[in-house]
């Protein structure tokens, strides 16, 4: 389910916005930032990506225009991913549809107890991975 669900948002993300689900992904966690700006280690852990995969990602999406990467003045081996206009422009033109997408494809097809009881296990699950970290 997880695989199908996942390819379906991104070919939805990709043909309505050009954004790939990763390229989302990036976006989302700048905008949930009260400047818009990450540390690169601190993305990397809220992405759980691996450095290398991010910086290369993050390379592709500042050739697009979607982030700019900024050093960071009190430690020069850091640096800031800052989300531009463009890239804000592009995650609030993808936003609502993705959000349709996943309520079309995933909450229109269960029952209000359903849904409580999807909350009830994502948690239980979520609360088992962090004890094992």
């Amino acid at each position: 389910m997880q695989a199908q669900l996942t390819a379906a948002l991104g070919r939805q993300l990709q043909n309505d916005s050009e954004l790939s689900h990763s390229d989302f992904a990036v976006l989302v966690q700048l905008t949930d930032t009260p400047d818009e700006r990450v540390r690169i280690f601190e993305l990397a852990r809220a992405l759980q990506w691996e450095k290398s995969r991010l910086s290369h990602h993050l390379a592709r999406m500042q050739r697009r225009g979607l982030v700019a990467r900024e050093e960071c003045p009190s430690d020069a081996r850091g640096a800031f991913i800052v989300l531009t206009p463009e890239g804000r422009r592009a995650i609030e033109a993808a936003a609502p549809r993705h959000v349709e997408t996943v309520r079309r494809l995933v909450f229109d097809a269960l029952t209000p107890e359903q849904v409580d009881t999807f909350a009830d296990i994502s948690e239980q699950v979520l609360k088992r991975l962090a004890d094992d970290a």
